[in-house]
């Protein structure tokens, strides 16, 4: 799970996915989570994970690194099969047997529902594969904007974003910094049955838990003494602003799901 998060991290990197404007990686990723719920057929599905390989390619991410960070979603995965498979009703495979209470239309479900996962994680995982933590957080407190008029605290939300995606990797190394002290007093965390396994990581948790508080009151403190106040007057040191290439993967991503549509409309 710890290798899972760290390969989510940011890359830098001067591939165009990175010199995009983060208010555009992040419209463009909504709309293509709405395509993957909107999707019904394989076709569609297969041409999302095509695209989905092919943005990864472009962006420099590993091939091996995309398929580890899929790891946190396996059990959530099995979980799907089993409950789609046996309990949804249809068309059984067999007449006797085991493969009697297993119908074609659970098969079929699950195998959607797998191909969404997949592609729900690989989207968040290439859009902070390839945006930093505060551009990310700059480009929400711009796109929620708007909602300042109605006295919604945009700059307050988008900075809280900001300390918790910031946190992330904290909290990865100091469960890391645990883990190997521990171990190197002849703990072990990877033998056993999983419920073995998950008692073996509870005495971890509460100093976990303090470390992080601890760097969390440093963080406040060091807020405090250089006197912020929020979002009133503050301005950026590199303003954000569409470029051609935004426009153009706009249109391509908009001509992308307009042939998806046509195939769910028109399926082959």
């Amino acid at each position: 799970m710890l290798k899972a998060i760290n390969m989510s991290r940011y890359s830098h990197g001067t591939s165009l996915a990175h010199r995009l404007d983060p208010r555009t990686k992040i419209i463009l990723t909504l709309l293509f989570m709405a395509a993957v719920f909107l999707s019904q057929s394989f076709p569609t599905l297969l041409i999302l994970l095509l695209l989905t390989l092919t943005l990864a390619k472009l962006v420099g991410k590993p091939f091996r690194n995309f398929l580890r960070g899929l790891k946190p979603i396996l059990w959530l995965a099995l979980f799907t099969v089993v409950i789609n498979t046996f309990f949804i009703p249809g068309f059984p495979l067999s007449e006797s047997g085991i493969l009697r209470h297993v119908s074609r239309e659970g098969l079929t479900l699950s195998e959607i529902m797998i191909l969404r996962l997949i592609l729900l994680v690989s989207a968040t995982s290439l859009l902070t594969y390839s945006t930093s933590p505060l551009a990310m957080t700059d480009g929400l407190e711009k796109l929620m904007k708007p909602l300042n008029r109605i006295g919604v605290p945009v700059h307050e939300i988008a900075m809280m974003m900001a300390i918790a995606l910031r946190f992330m990797p904290v909290v990865v190394e100091e469960a890391e910094k645990l883990i190997k002290a521990q171990s190197s007093r002849f703990a072990t965390f990877n033998t056993g049955s999983l419920w073995q396994r998950a008692t073996h990581h509870l005495p971890l948790v509460v100093p976990l838990f303090v470390g992080v508080i601890k760097r969390g009151d440093a963080l406040a403190t060091a807020m405090e003494a250089r006197c912020y106040r929020g979002g009133c007057g503050r301005t950026r040191m590199r303003p954000m602003e569409f470029s051609g290439a935004d426009i153009a993967c706009g249109v391509a991503m908009l001509i992308v799901l307009i042939v998806l549509m046509l195939i769910e409309v028109r399926p082959f």
